[in-house]
């Protein structure tokens, strides 16, 4: 499957999203911060550059805390997270991998979970 020019969507379809993963699914993982865990979401990584949202931009909703530095996008129609400016490389995206058509995340075997609860940045 290639992931350049990807489609990806929340679940009421009212946010679109066109991704360019810098390595498939090879990047996917999970974190165990205080907000990750609870969104139990897998992510792909995609440079800033490899994201556009094709529709639905005024339907996202942005949710940042502590420092801010990482900004979450969700529907705000459905409430599914679609992607995350991340905090430790601002120059990347997080992609909740089951936006992506065609992925079923369950399907990806074992994911690595990222240490999120001591963060770099935090230190």
């Amino acid at each position: 499957m290639d992931f350049k020019d990807h489609k990806a969507t929340c679940h009421c379809g009212a946010v679109e999203l066109r991704v360019d993963l810098s390595d498939g699914l090879n990047t996917v993982q999970r974190c165990d911060c205080s907000f990750c865990r609870r969104r139990g979401a897998a992510v792909v990584t995609a440079p800033l550059s490899g994201l556009r949202v094709v529709k639905g931009a005024d339907k996202l909703s942005l949710y940042q805390w502590n420092t801010k530095a990482a900004k979450h996008y969700f529907c705000s129609i459905c409430g599914v997270y679609t992607h995350h400016q991340r905090r430790l490389n601002p120059n990347e995206y997080g992609v909740n991998a089951g936006c992506l058509e065609g992925v079923n995340p369950a399907k990806l075997g074992e994911i690595e979970w990222t240490d999120g609860v001591n963060h770099p940045s935090d230190r």
